[in-house]
């Protein structure tokens, strides 16, 4: 019982990394965190929540974390054929969530085609569609009414004013905060993704890179992530090793 109450997350915590992570909330959205704690044990050092505009979004990653703890005894998944189009990459994908052997299932729908997907994950789109389609359906099965992030549209960031690291004076998200979603959504080492940043565009820091390398770079990960995170964990993972003898 120790053990289960250590890996809870507490209020605190959440509250404080949010901060660090958004700056203030607002008190709806501390209110609403404090639900989330408690009710669903999510957990934003996990990257379980995302705060856009003000408003709380649960992630893939989230809903996962649930289900494992909720004992979810599969998930099953397969492609809408008659409604998906390969020429124009639009795919509907199906997902039944089963609680329990003697379940039914939950049953969720989930589409993706290059307009309604970000720009750095198209080509992507039959994985999206799948992880939309997966998202609906763990939402159903375990009464999470917030919508997941991977079911937002082509742009899922609040537009923000240029700031330092990367920031954008016309309305555009910050490359900063894509690469730190991406890390969250595809459970990345943030470490090992620096090191990979900075070998990637030749430069000491991102800070040091020109904005145009980095997007490059944004892009460049996403994609990988998306085709094949196995092979980019592995490719991550050869930055671990002494610079002597990594390939």
């Amino acid at each position: 019982m120790i053990r289960t109450h250590r890996n809870r997350p507490s209020l605190r915590r959440n509250a404080y990394l949010a901060r660090s992570l958004w700056g203030v909330l607002s008190v709806s959205a501390l209110e609403q965190l404090k639900e989330l704690t408690g009710k669903h044990r999510l957990s934003v050092a996990a990257g379980d929540l995302q705060l856009l505009d003000g408003r709380w979004y649960v992630t893939h990653a989230g809903l996962l974390h649930i289900a494992g703890r909720r004992r979810c005894v599969g998930i099953r998944t397969s492609v809408e054929r008659h409604l998906s189009d390969p020429n124009s990459h639009r795919w509907v994908c199906k997902a039944i969530a089963y609680k329990g052997s003697g379940n039914r299932g939950f049953t969720g729908y989930g589409d993706a085609d290059p307009s309604n997907v970000s720009s750095l994950v198209q080509g992507a789109e039959l994985r999206v569609a799948e992880t939309r389609a997966v998202n609906r359906a763990l939402r159903k099965a375990y009464g999470i009414a917030l919508c997941s992030v991977e079911e937002l549209g082509s742009q899922p960031f609040p537009a923000r004013a240029a700031q330092n690291g990367h920031g954008s004076s016309n309305g555009q998200p910050r490359l900063r905060d894509k690469l730190r979603l991406l890390i969250r959504n595809y459970e990345l080492d943030p470490t090992l993704v620096k090191r990979y940043a900075a070998d990637f565009c030749g430069t000491e820091t991102l800070r040091e890179a020109s904005r145009d390398v980095v997007e490059e770079f944004v892009s460049t990960i996403a994609r990988e992530a998306a085709n094949d995170r196995a092979a980019l964990v592995c490719k991550l993972n050869s930055y671990n090793q002494p610079e002597e003898v990594r390939p």
